[in-house]
């Protein structure tokens, strides 16, 4: 089955001008078959945040890639984005669901085996992202929570799983024995030249070729 993969973004791993470079990298990864693109700038001012998600959902325009705004559903409606992706304590799903548009995407983060089970059997949610699961530069400090608390979380859960949290090609095939949908990354996916995009999805996709997936 295929996989599913999200690019959650990064800015202050891209320079000076990161508002184009971060737009031509979510284009570029959408067109190499990223299905997620996350619009992860949890510290960007409102207006500065709409203008990029409105050239992001610009940038993936034409291709199977869905945008996705992290907590600000506000933002993510009005830029059209395809969906948004709320933080543990951020609003309920069923409350995003309710201000949203038919047909919005609505994730979760969600960090035990408890949680997942309940947020994911909540009806609310579309897809929920779980970690970290290995050591993470996003992450510092913080140990992260291991494959078996990822399987125990798919286990618990029929909403697709995704794994986030020092997520590479090589530690893949480890992810999808759990059962996990897919996966969730920032390095994995803004330190690759965009040539090297298709690649790197390809190599994550085939470690999931004969494991549970969503499409």
């Amino acid at each position: 089955m295929t996989p599913v993969l999200c690019l959650i973004s990064d800015r202050l791993r891209l320079g000076p001008d990161w508002e184009t470079t971060l737009v031509e990298r979510v284009g570029a990864a959408a067109r190499a078959g990223v299905h997620l693109i996350q619009v992860r700038e949890r510290d960007l001012e409102g207006g500065d945040l709409l203008r990029l998600v409105r050239r992001c959902a610009q940038a993936v325009a034409g291709t199977r890639a869905r945008l996705i705004v992290n907590d600000r559903i506000d933002v993510a409606i009005s830029g059209g984005a395809h969906g948004v992706h709320l933080r543990a304590d951020s609003m309920s799903p069923r409350r995003a669901r309710a201000m949203a548009p038919r047909g919005f995407l609505v994730g979760r983060s969600v960090h035990g085996t408890d949680e997942a089970r309940l947020v994911g059997g909540s009806g609310a949610v579309d897809y929920l992202i779980f970690g970290h699961v290995f050591d993470s530069q996003s992450k510092p400090g913080e140990g992260p929570v291991g494959v078996r608390a990822l399987e125990a979380a798919v286990t618990a859960t029929t909403a697709p799983v995704l794994a986030v949290g020092g997520i590479t090609v090589a530690r893949a095939a480890a992810i999808a024995a759990t059962g996990a949908a897919g996966i969730a990354a920032i390095g994995l996916f803004s330190e690759p030249a965009l040539e090297a995009l298709p690649a790197a999805v390809a190599a994550v996709s085939s470690a999931f070729d004969t494991r549970r997936g969503v499409t």
